[in-house]
Protein backbone atom coordinates (compact mmCIF):
# COMPACT_ATOMS: atom_id res chain seq x y z
CA UNK A 1 0.00 0.00 0.00
CA UNK A 2 1.39 3.39 -1.02
CA UNK A 3 0.88 5.71 1.96
CA UNK A 4 1.54 8.84 -0.14
CA UNK A 5 -1.74 8.17 -1.98
CA UNK A 6 -3.56 8.56 1.35
CA UNK A 7 -2.55 12.25 1.50
CA UNK A 8 -5.30 14.48 0.10
CA UNK A 9 -3.78 17.83 1.17
CA UNK A 10 -0.36 18.82 2.50
CA UNK A 11 1.18 21.98 3.96
CA UNK A 12 4.91 22.31 4.68
CA UNK A 13 6.13 24.87 7.22
CA UNK A 14 9.88 25.59 7.11
CA UNK A 15 11.28 26.76 10.44
CA UNK A 16 15.09 26.84 10.64
CA UNK A 17 16.49 23.32 10.92
CA UNK A 18 12.97 21.92 11.19
CA UNK A 19 10.17 21.38 8.72
CA UNK A 20 6.65 20.73 9.92
CA UNK A 21 4.32 18.86 7.58
CA UNK A 22 0.59 19.04 8.12
CA UNK A 23 -1.02 16.37 6.00
CA UNK A 24 -4.71 15.65 5.59
CA UNK A 25 -5.04 11.91 5.06
CA UNK A 26 -7.87 9.53 4.31
CA UNK A 27 -8.13 6.23 6.18
CA UNK A 28 -9.54 2.94 4.93
CA UNK A 29 -13.04 3.95 6.06
CA UNK A 30 -12.81 7.09 3.87
CA UNK A 31 -12.49 9.38 6.95
CA UNK A 32 -10.17 12.37 6.98
CA UNK A 33 -7.64 13.09 9.76
CA UNK A 34 -4.45 15.12 10.32
CA UNK A 35 -0.93 13.73 10.39
CA UNK A 36 1.53 16.27 11.79
CA UNK A 37 5.22 15.50 11.26
CA UNK A 38 8.26 17.32 12.59
CA UNK A 39 11.36 16.60 10.50
CA UNK A 40 14.68 17.83 11.89
CA UNK A 41 18.02 17.69 10.07
CA UNK A 42 20.80 16.34 12.31
CA UNK A 43 24.27 17.10 10.86
CA UNK A 44 27.05 14.73 11.93
CA UNK A 45 30.30 16.60 11.31
CA UNK A 46 31.27 19.86 9.72
CA UNK A 47 31.41 21.29 6.24
CA UNK A 48 29.01 21.37 3.32
CA UNK A 49 29.41 17.63 2.60
CA UNK A 50 28.93 16.49 6.22
CA UNK A 51 26.63 13.49 6.52
CA UNK A 52 23.22 14.06 8.06
CA UNK A 53 20.13 12.18 9.13
CA UNK A 54 16.51 13.26 9.38
CA UNK A 55 14.82 12.74 12.72
CA UNK A 56 11.04 12.53 12.40
CA UNK A 57 8.24 12.65 14.95
CA UNK A 58 4.56 12.19 14.08
CA UNK A 59 1.24 12.73 15.76
CA UNK A 60 -2.16 11.88 14.39
CA UNK A 61 -5.13 14.10 15.18
CA UNK A 62 -8.69 13.00 14.53
CA UNK A 63 -11.67 15.30 13.87
CA UNK A 64 -13.40 14.51 17.17
CA UNK A 65 -10.33 15.94 18.98
CA UNK A 66 -9.75 19.10 16.86
CA UNK A 67 -11.60 21.55 19.14
CA UNK A 68 -9.94 20.32 22.33
CA UNK A 69 -6.50 20.24 20.69
CA UNK A 70 -6.82 23.77 19.26
CA UNK A 71 -8.17 25.08 22.58
CA UNK A 72 -5.27 23.50 24.49
CA UNK A 73 -2.70 24.72 21.97
CA UNK A 74 -4.09 28.27 22.09
CA UNK A 75 -3.98 28.30 25.90
CA UNK A 76 -0.40 26.96 25.97
CA UNK A 77 0.81 29.53 23.42
CA UNK A 78 -1.03 32.30 25.27
CA UNK A 79 0.65 31.23 28.52
CA UNK A 80 4.09 31.42 26.89
CA UNK A 81 3.36 34.89 25.45
CA UNK A 82 2.21 36.15 28.86
CA UNK A 83 4.92 34.55 31.00
CA UNK A 84 8.14 34.59 29.00
CA UNK A 85 9.81 37.81 27.97
CA UNK A 86 10.49 37.47 24.30
CA UNK A 87 12.98 39.43 22.24
CA UNK A 88 12.20 40.47 18.70
CA UNK A 89 10.62 37.78 16.57
CA UNK A 90 11.49 37.22 12.95
CA UNK A 91 9.61 35.93 9.97
CA UNK A 92 11.05 33.43 7.49
CA UNK A 93 12.72 36.19 5.44
CA UNK A 94 14.57 37.37 8.56
CA UNK A 95 12.57 40.56 8.97
CA UNK A 96 11.21 41.60 12.35
CA UNK A 97 7.62 40.51 12.79
CA UNK A 98 5.07 41.46 15.40
CA UNK A 99 3.01 38.66 16.89
CA UNK A 100 0.12 39.47 19.18
CA UNK A 101 -0.54 37.15 22.11
CA UNK A 102 -3.43 34.77 21.65
CA UNK A 103 -6.40 35.68 23.81
CA UNK A 104 -7.92 32.67 25.54
CA UNK A 105 -10.93 32.22 27.72
CA UNK A 106 -12.44 29.27 29.55
CA UNK A 107 -15.80 30.59 28.35
CA UNK A 108 -15.05 29.96 24.65
CA UNK A 109 -17.34 27.21 23.39
CA UNK A 110 -15.50 24.22 21.94
CA UNK A 111 -17.80 24.01 18.94
CA UNK A 112 -17.06 27.61 17.90
CA UNK A 113 -15.75 27.87 14.34
CA UNK A 114 -11.99 28.42 14.21
CA UNK A 115 -10.42 30.28 11.32
CA UNK A 116 -6.65 30.17 10.87
CA UNK A 117 -4.94 32.27 8.22
CA UNK A 118 -1.21 31.55 7.97
CA UNK A 119 0.96 32.99 5.20
CA UNK A 120 4.44 31.47 4.78
CA UNK A 121 5.88 33.36 1.82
Amino acid sequence: MDHEKDIVYSQAIKAGKRIYYIDVKRNRRDELFLAITESKKIVQGEGPDAPFTLEKHKIFLYPEDFSKFIDGLSKAVGYIHQNQPMGPRYDIAGEAASIAPIETSDETPLDEELKIDIDFE
